[in-house]
């Protein structure tokens, strides 16, 4: 084991001997036909007049330009020092993503996209480790931030909506904390979709493929009038079930119905004035992935000596004694760890959940004088979702015992939520060039509304001798709730508003041609306040003090000022290297557990992250290598304790946050290789290496140390694509074939268990520019995700295999609902075609 001195050294060794070597190599001057031609940039933020993600060089050989917006101005990728992946739209199409949580795969290497437990209709997005596990709570914030277009979407829910006419999408790794703000330790995933062009043209894409599966987009662009251009975009996908429910007109698990709707109107009432307007709608009905039963008893459990049973330990405890029984399976409980099932083995009401989501957003840019640009992003945005999760069955406490008798017979957890969010942002921004000075400066606000409810019925019941099941009553018969509004036993209900202020200003100096300095720093004041409801079915607003101070509840009300720096240093070696190294910092704000009775709270953690980093173009513009080495040391991590309870009414989840003492260090290198060999053929691949340590933690009411884990971050992942063009008469033949790889890991921050090593690999062959009724192109194409159809569990939970969570005796530990360990399986293969024309 690399002691954290050692560690630093070889990364930073590492990475600086691979620039050293690769820049006499590769700083030979490029030939003049390979030069970067893209037209200069006349904007710098992502709605108005977005640059492509790529532009061909004047000769149509090497490379092109990428350009990004990752500095609030459009530059080109190479000479960006910032690391950066850029998925344009054609690689978002050759890999069949339709929503956020196709790039689950690995698309990018660094880049972590999983769901909430098994529900599609929450993500957790992380990137270089910095990936909160329970982010979906209403006062607790996420550590990577989701822009649209330059604004900043509050919540994990709603993330999975079917995107709309995507331009790029640019994934910023390390603390963006000094132009992005607030909840950006990790880095930034921002969406920069197409515009107005004020010409008259579209396109529209149609496809089915298996699972009952058909999608559909149209893009309209219509020509400016009056002064107006205006855009419409339409959007819809479907997918069957991919895990039947056995239980008659109930809906199956990994289902999914989206539909959108974008409008944008762009104006330019003055020289030199241009603004738009969009309005967006989503709809996003799913159903969970199925939670299968992986294993019974996988620690040997059983009542004794807790020595007697070394591998039945949980976390955060030191049982002397284990009690209870672990009871035999019913038989109609099938146990299968090796394969995903396709029909569920019980049958169990499920309804789809639903995602709503709305925007309206106002984007304007002045440019006043050539030395400076105005501009002004103004949102409100909301997002409602209704959350139905009974993918469990049986293979979730609570466990039931043959002769049971009335509530004892229940099971069959119905995890139920409603959550509403509103949020208003406002940002001004400066932008321009002063002589030998770039410069941002900006004024942010955020304001958001959040409420939120839960209750977790049983939803069957077995008979006395386990030998049938029924379906309870969906009003009284889980302990007399049920899962129907208005006859929920609410486990929590709470509410939260919250904003931030903040003021930034990034200034870099072109000291020479090849020297750039960079320093900017972001001033933010965070207030939070909070209210829970309702806890374990206590109505907070009623009850009475002694209730209150019984619980040990007090109300959300805090304060937090932080201030973000920033310093590059940039180096051109020559027209085709470019090394930097980066000081960042980055803050995620605190908040409260609306899981907890007491609405316990915790405080916000800081990161800071010192990168050095090569960007290179050799081989004439023909290959392509980008590297990074980043340190990350991280204080006050928010981590969870987690425990399930059951009660008569059905089971809660208790989860504390907390903030882990010392300093979390997380270690990483990356690498990005492009290569074009000949002409019509790319090459890329990637590689990501993240190490991460939380120090123990000393869980005071056991008096034990424990230790935690960042959860659904690989130690190793790496990806690798190839593309090839062939011209077919007027036609272009098109093949596309990726493979991503990702090495174990945990995904439960409070347990070493991990999940499985993942690769997937996704292909797509198109013939396209097939011109037909004039100048219209049509392409055909086939697609699969998941070639190979590999079968592998993303998130496995050890907690149903553990004795139970401590109440009142600290030595002692209950078997009784010990199970086995449930998890949920990829999804499997999907293959289909398209037909999609350009007028």
């Amino acid at each position: 084991m690399l002691n954290s001195a050692s560690l630093r050294l070889r990364l930073l060794a590492g990475a600086a001997l691979t620039v050293a070597i690769a820049s006499p190599v590769l700083a030979a001057p490029a030939p003049t036909a390979a030069k970067d031609t893209a037209p200069a940039a006349a904007a710098a933020d992502p709605v108005i007049d977005p640059a492509p993600a790529t532009a061909e060089p004047a000769d149509q050989t090497g490379l092109g330009e990428i350009v990004v917006t990752a500095t609030k101005r459009e530059t080109n990728l190479q000479k960006t020092p910032i690391a950066i992946n850029v998925l344009s739209s054609q690689a978002l199409t050759d890999r069949h993503v339709q929503s956020l949580y196709d790039l689950a795969d690995g698309a990018v290497p660094s880049l972590r996209v999983a769901t909430f437990e098994a529900r599609q209709s929450a993500l957790t997005i992380g990137i270089r480790g910095i990936v909160p596990l329970d982010a979906n709570q209403p006062a607790r914030e996420q550590g990577v931030g989701v822009y649209i277009d330059g604004v900043y979407l509050g919540r994990q829910h709603g993330l999975n909506a079917a995107l709309f006419d995507v331009d790029r999408i640019e994934v910023l790794k390390g603390p963006q904390g000094t132009l992005f703000g607030r909840n950006t330790e990790g880095g930034a995933l921002s969406i920069v979709t197409k515009g107005p062009s004020g010409k008259w043209g579209g396109s529209a894409t149609g496809g089915i493929a298996n699972y009952g599966s058909y999608n559909g987009t149209l893009h309209v662009d219509l020509p400016e009038t009056y002064g107006v251009s205006l855009k419409l975009d339409g959007v819809i996908q479907h997918q069957d079930a991919t895990t039947k429910n056995p239980l008659a007109d109930q809906t199956g698990f990994n289902y999914y119905h989206r539909r959108g709707f974008k409008a944008t109107a762009r104006v330019r009432p003055i020289s030199g004035m241009t603004a738009d307007f969009s309005y967006d709608n989503g709809y996003d009905s799913n159903s969970p992935f199925y939670s299968q039963l992986l294993n019974v008893n996988p620690n040997g459990c059983k009542a004794g000596a807790q020595s007697a049973s070394p591998a039945c330990a949980l976390p955060g405890t030191n049982y002397t004694t284990l009690t209870g029984s672990v009871k035999p399976l019913p038989s109609q409980v099938v146990v299968n760890g090796d394969s995903r099932m396709k029909v569920a083995d019980i049958g169990v009401p499920q309804q789809p959940s639903i995602d709503k989501t709305h925007g309206f957003t106002s984007n304007i840019r002045w440019d006043v004088a050539p030395e400076i640009e105005l501009r002004s992003i103004t949102a409100w945005r909301g997002v409602n979702a209704t959350q139905y999760d009974n993918s469990g069955g049986y293979h979730r406490v609570p466990v039931v015992a043959a002769g049971c008798v009335g509530s004892a017979c229940n099971f069959s957890r119905y995890s139920l939520a409603d959550l509403h969010q509103n949020q208003f942002s406002q940002e001004f921004q400066a932008v321009g060039t002063v002589g030998q000075f770039d410069y941002v400066a900006g004024l942010y606000y955020f304001n958001e509304h959040i409420s939120d409810d839960a209750a977790t019925p049983n939803s069957l019941a077995f008979n006395s001798a386990l030998t049938t099941i029924s379906v309870l009553d969906p009003c009284t018969g889980s302990g007399g709730f049920g899962s129907l509004v208005g006859c929920r036993s609410i486990d929590r209900a709470s509410e939260v508003h919250s904003k931030s202020y903040a003021g930034y200003g990034q200034v870099t100096w072109n000291a020479t041609d090849r020297v750039h300095l960079t320093a900017g720093g972001r001033y933010t004041r965070d207030e939070k306040q909070g209210v829970l409801h309702f806890s374990r079915n206590l109505n907070y607003d009623t009850a009475t003090q002694a209730q209150l101070t019984a619980a040990g509840y007090a109300p959300l009300d805090a304060t937090w000022n932080r201030f973000n720096p920033m310093a590059t240093l940039a180096y051109d070696a020559s027209d085709t290297v470019h090394v930097y190294a980066k000081y960042a910092t980055g803050y995620r704000a605190g908040g409260a557990s609306s899981r907890t009775s007491n609405y316990q709270t915790f405080n916000p953690e800081d990161v800071k992250s010192y990168e050095i980093g090569a960007k290179t173009d050799f081989w004439n513009h023909r290959a392509r290598l980008n590297l990074a080495g980043y340190i990350m040391d991280r204080k006050n991590s928010q981590v969870d304790i987690s425990s399930i309870q059951t009660t008569a009414s059905g089971s809660f989840n208790n989860l504390v946050t907390i903030n882990a003492p010392g300093i979390t260090k997380i270690r990483g290198i990356e690498a990005d290789l492009t290569v074009q060999p000949v002409d019509g053929l790319t090459l890329t691949a990637g590689y990501a290496y993240t190490y991460t340590k939380i120090p123990p933690v000393l869980i005071t009411s056991t008096g034990v140390y424990q230790n935690f884990y960042i959860v659904f971050t690989p130690r190793n992942a790496a990806n690798g694509s190839v593309d090839y063009t062939m011209p077919v008469g007027d036609m272009d033949l098109k093949f596309h074939l990726d493979g991503n790889y990702s090495q174990a890991t945990q995904t439960f921050d409070q347990f070493a268990t991990k999940n499985d090593p993942a690769f997937i690999a996704n292909a797509r062959l198109a013939l396209a520019n097939i011109h037909v009724g004039g100048s219209n192109a049509v392409t055909i194409s086939a697609w699969v995700r998941n070639l190979f159809d590999k079968q592998y569990v993303f998130r496995r939970d050890p907690s149903n295999s553990l004795p139970g969570a401590p109440t009142t005796n600290l030595t002692s530990g209950s078997v009784n609902n010990v199970l086995g360990d449930y998890g949920n399986f990829n999804a499997p293969r999907t293959y289909g075609m398209e037909a999609s024309v350009k007028f």
